[in-house]
């Protein structure tokens, strides 16, 4: 898929850019075992070129982490499995995305029920500050047509449940999704997005803003997730990444570096960068 672009020179370059995609697009297989495949995606924001010719393979019901220094797009990645990227003005991207061997930017499929199927937990716990604990989790369930009755209730605690928040917040369901302590926050807005049942889950650094213990819960949940769902996790903590993680993904300046099962990557990488990063030589 590529967007609207403005000038003559910019269409005669994405032209040759697409016409290069299509050819390593044939080059790079599908992979059949994949919940989801990058292949070949190249992320302009203006003229800016964030992202380069990245490919990749999700696994399904593991948990993936990218990591890499601070600017080198894996925000930018992360938001591109559920076109969340394309909410930023000028955005433009090339290759595929694909959900179960399907481009998720083919002109037919809408946005929003690739939004639902790929749920987004963000760097700052954002619960509705106006909804009850209750309504936070509910929220989604109501836009989507489901009622309030006893099938709801059952939704919005199985979620909870599986945020490992319910048995914290039982008694209090009535109050402000606000008033519970941050690690407790993003635990609810991890339930928020299991409400809609998806089948995959988007975390963009979702423990930066939170204390060890915190954390610590937030892991444990990643790890117990994978059983039902597939996770794909940005983060700046190696250590993070080392703990929860099947796969790790290095990037470096827009560039995928290197991909592989995390023992590897961070035991015996194949590439001195990767090895000068996980090292401490810069980062």
């Amino acid at each position: 898929m590529t967007t609207t672009i403005t000038t003559q020179e910019e269409q005669n370059n994405l032209s040759k850019l697409k016409q290069l995609d299509e050819q390593t697009q044939q080059e790079t297989p599908i992979d059949q075992t994949a919940k989801m495949q990058a292949i070949n995606v190249n992320v302009w924001f203006g003229k800016k070129q964030i992202l380069k010719s990245i490919n990749l393979t999700v696994k399904p019901n593991t948990v993936t982490a990218i990591i890499g220094p601070s600017g080198c797009g894996k925000s930018t990645f992360l938001r591109c499995f559920n076109r969340m990227h394309e909410l930023a003005p000028n955005a433009k991207i090339t290759g595929k995305i694909l959900l179960d061997h399907k481009d998720i930017y083919e002109r037919q499929i809408d946005p929003v029920q690739i939004r639902r199927r790929i749920g987004m937990v963000f760097q700052k716990p954002n619960p509705f500050p106006t909804m009850s604990i209750y309504d936070n989790v509910a929220a989604g369930l109501k836009l989507t047509g489901t009622k309030k009755d006893k099938h709801l209730d059952d939704i919005v605690k199985r979620s909870l449940e599986q945020a490992t928040l319910w048995d914290e917040v039982k008694d209090d369901l009535k109050k402000s999704g606000t008033s519970i302590s941050g690690g407790q926050q993003q635990r609810l807005c991890i339930a928020r997005a299991i409400a809609l049942q998806p089948e995959v889950i988007l975390m963009d650094e979702p423990c930066s803003a939170l204390d060890p213990i915190a954390t610590a819960k937030i892991e444990k949940l990643v790890i117990e997730l994978k059983q039902d769902y597939t996770v794909i996790i940005v983060t700046h903590n190696m250590q993070q990444a080392a703990r929860i993680s099947d796969y790790t993904a290095f990037m470096y300046l827009g560039e995928l570096i290197e991909f592989g099962k995390t023992r590897q990557i961070f035991e015996n990488p194949k590439n001195k960068l990767t090895e000068n990063y996980i090292t401490g030589v810069f980062g």
